[in-house]
């Protein structure tokens, strides 16, 4: 239903558009761009040393799109991308964006459980799998899950690390017989490049030339609070005007290198990183394979870079290293926070010992591409410790009564929506759940309580949804329920999250045991679950009920079990 005009004593606010959308795909912008600047820095990747030029990096991108259409990928056609930050995760990006072929985000942390699910949920017809290393096998666990899935027809290894080779083993690279890994072929990277030499500069033109800006790029998989992940469809428009008009606000340019110990498989890595800083000419760093520390210092001061990000717990790991002083971060001027919120003594300290005078927090969700609010260079500490800015340009944002859906006048505390170029696709082949969470107007409802003050800068003040948010991870209470479920001594569970200090929540399963069972301890609990699920949903605190507290209408009261498990703790 639509609603009145807002006034400005309502909690609503519209962006300013400085500057109009882009009308381009991800694969046209990273073209143009290095047109613009071949001779930049682009990528480099300290693990190994190498470096690109954005005329490399987009020599790089159009022989995999080439090779992706020589392997058979047409339009549409979903490819996954299992592995953690290497420089083959940026390549692909943009080469499936100007192959026209959509890039499946892929948590380097699942095992066979949740891979197996995403893999059948939205067919992925190919799957681009991280090398062995001393963590994960995670080629064994591809053939595993590509055994039981037929329209799974290939697996792409990504080449060892050069200090790795000890971690090889030729099984590990030969090709399938079809018994371990059903009809799915297996191709290393370099044979899958190869095949795009076959393939001729004008045909991948025509490719590109027939895509448009508004055809899904990527499904990211967001768990929820009920239910398996759904995949959170994003488009070209939605994830290249994102990045851009981040880049926008953070002053970026080709005089700019950004250092990123996020996860790429992350918006925060894909967007907010890549995405923001590739659209501005700007080069990126991966300093390591996951978040260390020092890595990450090691690698603003070898490419004297002016932007480092991190959720907050990364910059305290990074100030409390003992050798911290060592390091020249001189250069850097900004970066972005993310994922949960600031304390003030960590945002003073991130400014005055990091020199991030112009550090930004962003706020949003995968399914608004993320960013929907974001401080600005030039605000205080408060703001960017209190709130988490204002309304992103060129989209809307309001805070309504949860219960009726009205609109709130600013100071009163209700549901966050956002609206605007940034809103998904849809959940990928779930309209139900789409049409539950973007309602007939368009708006994104959040779950996250919310206000907004008389100058539009928004405060989350509490989740309204149950889903956890453990260490920046969005954990679904249900997917570890269903799970857990599965425990032969178990009869029924509840999962909640609890405060912790570290993480900002921590997981912790309430369950009844079956009749006769005598016992079951935590540690048998994450026996059970190792290897089957990924780490942070393995549940670090157990308690063992024997009724779960309802209320008069036969819910369970999760608030209720979150209160007396923070008291039994005594956190929170």
């Amino acid at each position: 239903m639509s609603q009145a005009v807002p006034t400005t004593q309502d909690a609503y606010t519209r962006g300013r558009e400085e500057l109009p959308l882009l009308e381009q795909t991800l694969g046209d912008n990273l073209r143009a761009v290095s047109s613009e600047h071949p001779d930049a820095l682009a990528l480099a990747d300290d693990p190994t040393g190498r470096e690109w030029t954005y005329a490399q990096l987009q020599a790089d991108v159009d022989r995999a799109a080439r090779a992706l259409m020589a392997a058979g990928y047409e339009r549409g056609d979903r490819l996954g991308l299992w592995a953690a930050n290497v420089p083959q995760w940026t390549v692909l990006q943009y080469a499936c964006a100007t192959a026209g072929v959509i890039l499946v985000n892929l948590n380097p942390a699942y095992r066979t459980h949740e891979l197996g699910f995403v893999v059948g949920q939205c067919t992925l017809k190919g799957l681009v799998v991280a090398a062995p290393d001393a963590r994960t096998d995670a080629p064994a666990i591809a053939r595993e899950v590509a055994a039981g899935a037929p329209a799974l027809a290939d697996l792409i290894l990504l080449p060892a690390e050069p200090d790795a080779a000890a971690l090889e083993s030729p099984d590990r690279y030969a090709h399938a017989t079809g018994a371990s890994s059903g009809s799915a072929r297996e191709l290393t990277w370099d044979e899958l490049l190869a095949l795009g030499d076959g393939v001729d500069a004008s045909a991948l033109a025509e490719r590109a030339a027939g895509l448009d800006v508004h055809d899904p790029a990527n499904l990211q998989y967001t768990s929820g609070t009920t239910g398996f992940p759904k995949g959170v469809t994003l488009t070209h428009h939605n994830l290249l005007n994102n990045g851009f008009h981040i880049a926008e606000l953070l002053g970026y340019s080709e005089a700019d290198a950004v250092v990123l110990p996020v996860p790429y498989f992350h918006c925060f890595g894909m967007v907010i990183g890549n995405i923001a800083a590739l659209s501005h000419g700007a080069g990126t760093v991966i300093p390591s394979r996951s978040f260390e520390p020092a890595a990450a210092l090691a690698s603003v001061q070898r490419h004297r870079a002016t932007s480092l990000y991190g959720v907050p717990t990364m910059f305290i790991a990074e100030l409390a290293l003992a050798d911290f002083g060592d390091y020249d971060l001189s250069s850097l001027r900004t970066g972005v926070m993310a994922g949960s919120p600031c304390p003030v003594e960590v945002m003073t300290r991130v400014i005055e010992r990091m020199n991030m005078s112009e550090v930004a927090i962003c706020y949003g969700m995968t399914e608004t591409s993320p960013v929907s609010t974001m401080t600005r260079r030039d605000d205080t500490v408060t703001a960017r410790t209190r709130t988490v800015g204002r309304t992103m340009p060129a989209l809307e944002s309001k805070i309504v009564d949860p219960a009726t859906g009205e609109l709130l006048t600013r100071g009163h505390s209700g549901e966050l929506c956002t609206r605007g170029y940034a809103v998904m696709a849809g959940y990928w082949e779930e309209p139900e759940k789409t049409a539950e969470a973007i309602d007939e107007d368009g708006w994104m409802h959040t779950g996250d309580l919310a206000s907004m003050d008389e100058d539009g800068y928004i405060a989350i003040e509490g989740r309204i949804k149950d889903l956890i948010i453990r260490g920046g991870e969005n954990i679904s209470p249900r997917e570890v329920e269903e799970f857990l479920y599965t425990h032969p001594l178990i009869q029924d569970v509840q999962v909640i999250g609890v405060p912790d200090e570290r993480y900002g929540e921590e997981i912790m399963a309430c369950v009844i045991l079956t009749a006769g069972a005598e016992e079951l301890s935590i540690d048998d609990l994450r026996a059970f679950a190792a290897g089957k699920i990924a780490h942070y949903k393995v549940p670090r605190y157990l308690r063992v009920l024997t009724e779960f507290p309802m209320t008069v209408s036969g819910k369970v009261r999760k608030v209720q079990m979150r209160e007396e498990a923070a008291a039994e703790l005594g956190v929170g």
